[in-house]
């Protein structure tokens, strides 16, 4: 491991990555959120991205996405540039910055995933909407179909979006905390979806917040604090001195003891 926490023998080629991040820094409301990060992502492996309040985590994926402006810095999707990759990356925002007042039913947002495919005037044959009932019932929510996504649980809301982006058939998958305010239920069910995915050979990429599940849910872990300051498999980078110097002496030794 090197002075900044990474495990290099254990990185693939940049152009054999699903996801590639290198010197990118973005800013969030004026102030430096992001400084000078690099990302490897590993091929057929759940990642996640932990860090404190305020560390940067969504905006370092949004800037990934070109949802913020990146300052600096290259990312590439499978070895090319984003723009050329974008049907094979799939995003599952925060449920928090959706305007679920939208009056649209859940076999609509569903089927959002396949917009590319369909186009702005495309016409949904027969194995469009088996697809996009398929990722409903993947998420045990196509008994929820015919719903106005506004009258879902949060739980349920979550669980449509993470079928939106199956519905896309895509090889990456980017979600930024996708069990923030979500029940024990729920949290159970994306998780169980998420391995099938990785066991698929998709990868995927969570924004996540809660350290005690990080071993238990995740192959690979990249502790943020604006700064990459570890990143490798979870055994090697879930370590005492990793997570003080991520989270500034924030941690008391009962929740330290709590995560091992």
């Amino acid at each position: 491991m090197n002075a900044v926490g990474r495990f290099p023998e254990s990185l693939p080629a940049l152009a054999d990555s699903p996801l590639a991040v290198r010197g990118l820094s973005a800013s969030y409301g004026g102030k430096p959120a992001v400084i000078d990060a690099d990302v490897t992502i590993v091929p057929g492996t759940l990642s996640a991205i932990v860090g404190p309040n305020g560390a940067g985590k969504s905006t370092l994926m949004k800037a990934v996405l070109g949802l913020v402006p990146r300052q600096t810095g290259d990312v590439t999707v499978f070895g090319q540039p984003l723009t050329r990759m974008r049907h094979r990356l799939a995003y599952v925002p925060q449920r928090a910055s959706v305007d679920w007042d939208f009056p649209v039913r859940v076999l609509d947002v569903a089927m959002m995933g396949l917009h590319r495919e369909l186009g702005l005037l495309g016409r949904v044959r027969p194995h469009h909407r088996a697809r996009a009932e398929a990722a409903l019932d993947r998420t045990g929510t196509l008994d929820l179909a015919r719903r106005q996504i506004g009258q879902l649980s949060g739980g349920q809301q979550q669980r449509v979006f993470l079928a939106r982006a199956l519905a896309q058939g895509a090889d990456l998958f980017l979600l930024d905390e996708p069990f923030a305010g979500v029940d024990a239920a729920t949290e159970a069910t994306i998780m169980s979806v998420l391995k099938s995915l990785r066991d698929e050979g998709k990868s995927v990429v969570c924004v996540h917040h809660d350290l005690s599940t990080v071993a238990d849910y995740f192959d690979r872990l990249l502790l943020l604090n604006r700064r990459v300051l570890a990143e490798g498999p979870v055994d090697l980078v879930l370590t005492d001195r990793n997570l003080q110097a991520t989270y500034g002496g924030r941690l008391s030794v009962a929740q330290l003891a709590a995560i091992r």
